[in-house]
């Protein structure tokens, strides 16, 4: 008899050993499913968080080593810009115009399914001229006349290469590490782990200039991933709300909107407390943020008083709020200000047909206003700890899309090779970097990857890449992903 109590009591405790267990392990599955970029293991790291936080609200504690750059304007030209019409001159081209590329090139990389009913793939030299400019003698379409002004303060890229092919998941990869929607992108990084050297405006501004083209640009791009949402871009916008729902509602006081949300923050730090989630620590800083900006953004965005030299620098657009040449001078004087990542997009350089015409509208568009701005900087003595980034997702075929005629052509998708530069703080000046083959279809040395790319972005910031990670269910995160090598060649 007593065997068979001590039985039963033994299967009574090994019952409830198991029902508590299983009670703890659906305890840290509701936790992941609630909050999935927080689980337990997390917490420990928020709850440490504090002691990691530096004096500009970056969670590195400070750079792993000096920076050579205080911030980065980007000046992203989404669409993919044809490296053979901007900066890859490819003479050898003429000899084949016309021409079907060697299977031996095109077998090298994939296409997109825009030829796939294709049946001819004649080669295609640029219809415009190139000539080499300054002490550099680096090769400059001549639909970029002012940017060839400045070539000597370029560095110039022509070996980029990414694995995407199509539009989001290219812009994705540039901006994020990767090609799904859903990871931090670039300034999050950065405002994640550095922080703000202006606490009256944000970190990471995003811009989009108007007239470029219609094609559909995901908010994605400038997403904050899993970071915390205080970390993604705040879109500034052209006319005369640039931030919606900044100003305070008709009939609410300044003093009104301080006391609702010193309430607010009171409540939202007490539930912190209980449940210690870091998004209600985003959602006080975004609270707060924006009652500073209903001061600072106006005064950021306000061009009246800017000189006419500067409008005429710029270009012609510079007086109309939205342009392209309007948002330069705005990132200026966001970089006077301290704004660590200043993003701007432009649109429109998708030319599958009619490129010729296309690409001269964009380059007209973009041009002055671009070298404006380097030339702008420089003079302000802003471009010594600013880094400006020119260049889109991918490449552009070197054989045609669709009809070959003797004024116009297109180019589709090329993931194999592009163009981009870079100019400011930390890079070679007047350098051309990287090769491609005859075709500007391959690589042919020096090849800089996407992750290579944004490694050596990070390093000019003073940020080791393979140590800003931030770990997300279960695992741990950076912006390269497990791969990126800083391209030391080009630092100076």
């Amino acid at each position: 008899m007593r065997d068979i109590h001590e039985q039963k009591k033994f299967e009574d405790t090994r019952r409830g050993f198991l029902k508590k267990a299983s009670l703890g392990f659906g305890s840290i599955a509701l936790s992941s499913l609630l909050g999935p970029t927080e689980s337990f293991a997390n917490d420990l790291l928020v709850s440490k968080r504090p002691s990691l936080v530096n004096a500009n609200g970056g969670a590195l504690g400070g750079t792993h080593f000096p920076a050579k750059a205080k911030r980065i304007i980007y000046l992203f030209q989404s669409g993919g810009p044809s490296q053979i019409e901007t900066f890859d001159y490819k003479p050898s081209l003429a000899k084949w115009h016309g021409q079907e590329i060697p299977d031996s090139v095109r077998g090298t990389q994939r296409n997109s399914g825009m030829v796939t009913s294709q049946s001819t793939f004649p080669l295609v030299q640029s219809i415009f001229d190139f000539k080499q400019h300054g002490q550099s003698g680096a090769w400059v379409s001549e639909l970029f006349p002012h940017t060839a002004g400045v070539v000597d303060d370029l560095c110039i890229i022509k070996s980029m290469y990414t694995e995407a092919i199509n539009h989001e998941p290219a812009v994705m990869f540039m901006q994020t590490g990767s090609q799904l929607s859903g990871r931090p992108s670039i300034g999050s990084w950065l405002s994640y782990g550095l922080g703000s050297d202006n606490k009256d405006l944000p970190n990471f501004v995003v811009m989009l200039s108007k007239g470029g083209g219609a094609q559909p640009l995901s908010s994605a791009a400038w997403g904050n991933g899993f970071l915390p949402s205080h970390h993604q871009g705040v879109q500034f916008r052209s006319g005369k709300d640039p931030v919606l729902y900044l100003n305070n509602p008709h009939g609410v006081h300044d003093h009104d909107r301080r006391r609702a949300l010193d309430y607010i923050s009171e409540l939202n730090n007490q539930q912190y407390d209980i449940w210690k989630d870091p998004e209600i620590q985003s959602k006080i800083n975004q609270y707060e943020m924006a009652y500073r900006m209903q001061n600072s953004v106006p005064d950021a965005v306000d061009t009246s008083n800017e000189p006419d030299h500067v409008y005429e620098l710029y270009g012609e657009d510079a007086k109309i709020p939205g342009t392209y040449a309007a948002n330069c001078i705005q990132a200026r004087r966001l970089a006077e200000k301290d704004v660590k990542f200043i993003q701007l997009y432009h649109m429109g350089w998708d030319q599958h047909g009619g490129l010729p015409n296309g690409i001269k509208r964009q380059a007209l568009s973009t041009d002055q206003a671009t070298a404006g701005l380097i030339t702008d900087l420089k003079q302000r003595g802003l471009l010594e700890d600013t880094l400006v980034v020119w260049g889109g997702e991918f490449g552009r075929t070197s054989f045609s899309q669709g009809r070959l005629t003797a004024e116009s052509y297109g180019r589709d998708h090329h993931p194999g090779c592009f163009t981009m530069w870079m100019a400011g703080a930390g890079v070679k000046a007047g350098m051309v970097y990287g090769e491609t083959d005859d075709f500007s279809y391959n690589v042919s040395r020096n090849g800089v990857h996407v992750h290579d790319f944004q490694a050596t972005l990070m390093h000019l910031l003073g940020i080791d890449h393979e140590k800003l990670t931030f770990k997300h269910q279960g695992r741990r995160y950076r912006l390269t992903d497990v791969h990126g090598h800083v391209v030391k060649d080009i630092l100076a």
